[in-house]
């Protein structure tokens, strides 16, 4: 699974539920509009629904620096990035973590050593397709069969969707 990518099972669950919508049995394109449509809840949203891993570079400065995925399970390491060199693991006392009451993680470097930068790998996502709230599963659903039904053609999505979204959206100044 690539980075960030949205595990099978969540996007198979995703494409049946479309399927069951529009009465059609799931295949590779169903597939394929599920997995866009989880990627388009989530940006709409501001939040990361489905649990995965994702990793972020971030200077080696000692400040907090936030990490732009939430709500964050954990902090599962830090490589280092030297601007010449092979990259290495940072030990943990080489970096502070914290994950605040909104599930948003802060990371600051106290010993990057030869590292510039530093990636980050952390876990972040509500949970699985089944945790998602009932109006964020239908509107990816909704979204998933419009992409599959309008796949030829330019259409805008339902205005449902908006609807059933934005009491979930979180938008960050």
């Amino acid at each position: 699974m690539a980075e960030g990518a949205f595990p099978a099972a969540a996007v198979a669950d995703a494409a049946a539920a479309a399927g069951a919508y529009l009465r059609v049995e799931a295949d590779a394109v169903m597939a394929r509009c599920a997995d866009a449509a989880l990627g388009v809840a989530e940006d709409f949203c501001g939040r990361t629904w489905i649990r995965r891993t994702h990793e972020a570079v971030i200077g080696a400065g000692s400040g907090w620096q936030r990490l732009a995925r939430a709500p964050v399970a954990g902090i599962t390491g830090a490589v280092g990035l030297p601007a010449e060199g092979a990259p290495f693991v940072l030990p943990v006392e080489a970096y502070g973590y914290d994950i605040d009451s909104g599930g948003v993680g802060w990371v600051r470097v106290l010993a990057p050593g030869a590292a510039g930068r530093v990636a980050i790998s952390y876990v972040a996502g509500l949970g699985d397709w089944g945790d998602l709230p009932g109006p964020v599963a239908t509107g990816v659903t909704l979204i998933a069969a419009h992409l599959f039904e309008h796949r030829e053609a330019d259409a805008q999505p339902p205005a449902a969707v908006a609807a059933l979204l934005r009491p979930y959206r979180q938008v960050r100044l």
